[in-house]
């Protein structure tokens, strides 16, 4: 293109040179060979700029679109991202809406979440919380350090929230060492309620039964009747709703999954489906 211009200056520039020269009056004395030298200049511009145009002319002026300035390369499928996912990766014994619940959104837990909680929620007189007794124990005995093992009483009614203030206050006489044989005290309870028939309706007739412990009744008093014990069942409450609780025993997984041995298949099941769980959880 550059080329292109600079002829076209060149022919135009000699053209006006050779319409001027011929319009001027020529002085009479002009010598022959000045005359000679200006056309013979004039020719050999001409000449050269007939040699560039024709040199020009000669290149072939190709225009490309950007899009075809690089080949095209051959069809090839859309490959979506996947996310590195090991849980998926793993084969499951266990299946989503068969076996377990995911609740969505996760729910808080008892706990902080430096480990995976593991909820019970059971009441005393459930005689499958009874059955599942020894099965869960033996987990919690061997359950892994990172995993957290909780129980929540449930609250649904008079009595079965009765049953609860009782754990909690248990709960917190163990904690501070006043109950010194924690599972001792646990069977006690639930063979109270199952083996001898006694439904503790009342708050005299559960003081007796901490009594047989060693706990004195100013200490079960100040205990049943604490701040901390109020506050633990209105978590419970909390949480019961937040879960959707609705039959015990239920096992809830880092606020996250819901299960129970009618889902897992049977009580040695479940405690598969809640190491498969926090193995889940882990992998997150």
């Amino acid at each position: 293109m550059k080329h292109l211009i600079w002829i076209g200056a060149v022919i135009v520039a000699v053209l006006l040179f050779v319409f001027f020269a011929g319009n001027k009056e020529e002085p009479a004395d002009v010598p022959a060979e000045s005359a000679a030298t200006v056309v013979e200049e004039v020719g050999d511009s001409i000449d050269e700029a007939s040699a560039i145009v024709d040199e020009a002319s000669s290149e072939t002026v190709v225009v490309v679109e950007e899009s075809a300035s690089e080949a095209e390369p051959a069809d090839e499928a859309i490959i979506l991202a996947v996310a590195d996912d090991a849980a998926a990766a793993r084969d499951w014994q266990f299946s989503e809406g068969k076996h377990y619940v995911r609740m969505v959104p996760t729910q808080p837990t008892v706990g902080g979440a430096d480990k995976i909680e593991v909820a019970e929620f059971f009441w005393y007189g459930c005689p499958h919380c009874y059955d599942l007794e020894p099965f869960i124990n033996e987990w919690a005995e061997g359950k892994d350090p990172n995993v957290r093992f909780v129980r929540v009483p449930a609250t649904w009614n008079e009595l079965v929230r009765l049953h609860g203030q009782l754990y909690y206050t248990e709960e917190v006489l163990i904690r501070n060492g006043v109950i010194k044989d924690p599972a001792g005290f646990r069977d006690t309870i639930f063979k109270e309620y199952h083996q001898r028939g006694n439904r503790m309706t009342s708050e005299g007739a559960i003081q007796k039964l901490f009594a047989r412990f060693d706990v004195s009744e100013d200490e079960f008093q100040r205990t049943w009747n604490s701040f901390e014990v109020n506050q633990k069942l209105r978590v419970a409450d909390d949480l019961s709703r937040r879960y959707s609780i609705s039959s015990v025993p239920a096992i809830v997984v880092n606020g996250k999954y819901r299960a129970g041995a009618a889902e897992a298949g049977s009580y040695p099941k479940l405690m598969e489906l809640i190491d498969e769980l926090t193995v889940r959880e882990g992998l997150r």
